[in-house]
Formats: structure tokens, C-alpha cells, sequence
């Protein structure tokens, strides 16, 4: 499959984004996933992290409620770690976290708080 050099650029700038976001985690995550962790890279990352309007920070307090709220897990340490990259503090993911208790209820949260005890602890 060749790519047209909108495509590429779409990628590139993607795979850019994502190495800002997650580090080496990001590609790690989206590499054996073939055409889809493609779509991944382009869509999200060279799309929606690539606009205006929200900082990493703001954009990863967002995906942070989100899946937690889904009870996305695996999604979720990822972007517990991108927050993490992008300045969030442990206390502010902590917080993101909390506040979806109200919305999502107490064992989603549990989830993911744990999640986030399990990145934190793998980062020291």
C-alpha cells in the first residue's frame, strides 16, 4: 500500500504528536496494530491532537475522563503516562479521576485510580 503525500504528511505529523504525547510508549502501543494503529496515528494524533484550541494538558484531562468513565483500562494507563508526559501531576490526574465519580460512579474511578497507582509506581 503506498501512501499519497497528503497521507505521509497526515503520518508524519502524527507520528510527530504522538512522540510528544506518549514518548516511546505511543508508537510501542500502536506499531504491531498495522493499518489501524495507521488510522490511529493519523486521525487522532495528526487530526484531533494536531488542532487548536486545547493545549496536551487540556486534551489529556480529557481523554483521562473519558476512559476512565468507559472503563477503557488499558487505554487508560497509556494516557495516565501521556498526562503525566505532558505535565499533568500525579494529583492532577488524581483530581481528573475524582471528578468523574459523580458521572461514572465509585468502581470505575477505583479502577483508575489504581491504574494510576500502577504508572506512578512504574515511573520511579
Amino acid at each position: 500500500m503506498s501512501l499519497q503525500l497528503n497521507d505521509q504528511t497526515r503520518y508524519e505529523r502524527g507520528l510527530a504528536k504522538l512522540a510528544e504525547v506518549d514518548g516511546k510508549a505511543g508508537e510501542e502501543v500502536v506499531a504491531p496494530l498495522g493499518d489501524l494503529g495507521r488510522y490511529i496515528i493519523e486521525f487522532a494524533f495528526g487530526d484531533i491532537y494536531n488542532r487548536e484550541g486545547l493545549s496536551l494538558r487540556e486534551r489529556e484531562i480529557a481523554t483521562v475522563a473519558m476512559l476512565t468513565v468507559l472503563g477503557r483500562e488499558t487505554q487508560l494507563k497509556v494516557h495516565i503516562g501521556a498526562a503525566l508526559n505532558v505535565g499533568l501531576s500525579a494529583k492532577e490526574v488524581e483530581e481528573t479521576i475524582i471528578q468523574t465519580v459523580p458521572y461514572a460512579g465509585f468502581p470505575t474511578a477505583i479502577n483508575a485510580m489504581n491504574v494510576l497507582k500502577e504508572v506512578v509506581k512504574e515511573r520511579v
